[in-house]
């Protein structure tokens, strides 16, 4: 396992956390916590100035917008020094450029890039048919959530986007480590986690897939098909659609007692969920 010397660690899968070389880098302003958190979803790359004004006021910026997004820059790099015993070459982790500022990525590494990275190693597992390494992987990315990602931060319209994007990769990795389990015969084991997850997610038809067939492999045919009907109902009331074709036909399945159900992965297929990053694009912004 390869070590990370990088020495600014930055946390967004839960309340937001900077330590640097393993110091707390404090950031108490709520502002200043945005400008954090937008920089370090995109570490090595520039954000640009009329992104961070449009996190940070929307279309109502102060005519002092860019003293004031200066002085944020100001404060976050001083707290990088202070927390290296005043060392000012900590500064130098937050550069500026011509357009705006951006986290030196041979300094920085966030939760979100090992996240990523076991992710893309659970599905190169999954694909090679290796079930086991693909669960652990998925579930490696899974512990890295402290929370709601940056459940403790103020956000504007920018950062909501990042951070519901990154919940939408949390529960692709869920459902992708779901189904390893299930190829793995982990039936029995699914149940209460599913039954739970169901409840939270009821127009979720990858997760309703997975329920039906935990519980149909262990003998509860009738409690399968009642959750594609809770599914189903949730559907209509909700949308005024019907459950999609695939998971019709796993019904259909269940009802003849299809042999193709009593093994393998769920046989519903998973809809890949796009990688978390990048969610909120630069050239999406209208201000110049």
């Amino acid at each position: 396992m390869t070590v990370d010397h990088r020495p600014l660690s930055i946390g967004l899968l839960g309340p937001l956390s900077l330590r640097l070389n393993q110091t707390p880098v404090t950031t108490s302003a709520p502002k200043q916590r945005q400008v954090v958190a937008l920089l370090a979803l995109h570490v090595g790359q520039v954000v640009t100035g009329p992104m961070l004004v449009e996190e940070l006021w929307g279309d109502r910026p102060p005519r002092s917008y860019a003293t004031t997004l200066q002085t944020y820059i100001l404060q976050l790099r001083n707290a990088l020094a202070a927390a290296d015993s005043g060392n000012p070459g900590a500064r130098q982790i937050l550069s500026t450029s011509h357009y705006g500022y951006l986290l030196e990525e041979d300094a920085c590494q966030t939760d979100v890039e090992v996240f990523d990275r076991h992710v893309l190693a659970g599905r190169a597992a999954a694909e090679a048919g290796d079930h086991r390494r693909a669960s652990e992987e998925f579930t490696r990315a899974l512990q890295l959530w402290r929370g709601p990602a940056l459940v403790d931060v103020k956000m504007g319209r920018v950062l909501e986007i990042e951070a519901a994007s990154l919940e939408e990769g949390r529960l692709g990795a869920l459902e992708r480590r779901v189904e390893a389990d299930l190829a793995l015969g982990r039936h029995a084991d699914l149940l209460g986690e599913l039954t739970r997850l169901t409840a939270k997610n009821p127009m979720n038809e990858n997760l309703c897939a997975f329920l039906m067939t935990a519980l149909y492999r262990t003998g509860h045919v009738s409690r399968s098909l009642q959750a594609f009907h809770r599914l189903r109902s949730a559907l209509n009331q909700e949308l005024g659609i019907e459950p999609c074709p695939r998971l019709q036909r796993l019904q259909a399945a269940i009802l003849s007692g299809d042999p193709v159900l009593e093994c393998g992965p769920a046989p519903l297929a998973h809809q890949e969920v796009p990688q978390s990053r990048p969610a909120y694009e630069q050239n999406e912004l209208t201000r110049s």
